[in-house]
């Protein structure tokens, strides 16, 4: 585990620890479709889910969800909510995202907010399985107007986010801002 990003996130998570649990993102309940009734395509993956408020809410939706994240932290602040709300389909996963493999065509959902690694893409896409959705929201090159010091590295550039998608069923795409957005349907 890459111990820099893990104790970085930590002690932002610490920071934050009397602070209101975060609402799910406004994109993620936009387009997330209701899950099937039964079956495997129940399955929903939240990469780098910090504190997990997406991914709890997948689950409050029927989702059974894998929540991803190098922060032990995050993490069990993702549990504390988990266990008040009472919510059990969740598996929390401390990960070095620079190590874990993803398995192919495992999740149904997969959703990613405000987290890039380019060398991850790759597996993101091949995680999902055909006939399902990624939902992706992250910072690109305008957000140096509002954080000059940001790694270039974690910023999309306009328009690099469908790329990475081209090939699937694009329901949006936007470059908004400092913020970038995709939804898309695996074919």
């Amino acid at each position: 585990m890459a111990t820099a990003d893990r104790l970085k996130w930590d002690h932002t998570y610490l920071q934050r620890e009397g602070d209101a649990y975060p609402p799910p993102d406004p994109l993620l309940l936009e387009f997330t479709p209701p899950p099937p009734v039964s079956g495997f395509n129940r399955q929903a993956l939240d990469v780098a889910a910090g504190m997990g408020q997406n991914g709890l809410w997948l689950a409050s939706q029927g989702y059974s969800v894998d929540l991803m994240d190098t922060s032990r932290v995050g993490l069990l602040r993702a549990q504390t909510e988990a266990t008040r709300r009472g919510i059990r389909s969740v598996n929390l996963l401390q990960v070095d995202l620079d190590e874990t493999a993803l398995n192919n065509e495992t999740y149904a959902l997969v959703c990613v907010f405000r987290y890039l690694k380019r060398d991850l893409m790759k597996q993101i896409r091949a995680c999902v399985r055909p006939g399902g959705r990624i939902i992706y929201q992250t910072f690109n090159t305008r957000y140096q107007d509002v954080r000059p010091d940001m790694n270039p590295d974690y910023l999309l550039r306009p328009g690099e986010l469908g790329g990475y998608f081209a090939d699937w069923k694009i329901l949006h795409n936007a470059d908004e801002r400092y913020i970038s957005q995709l939804v898309a349907l695996k074919k």
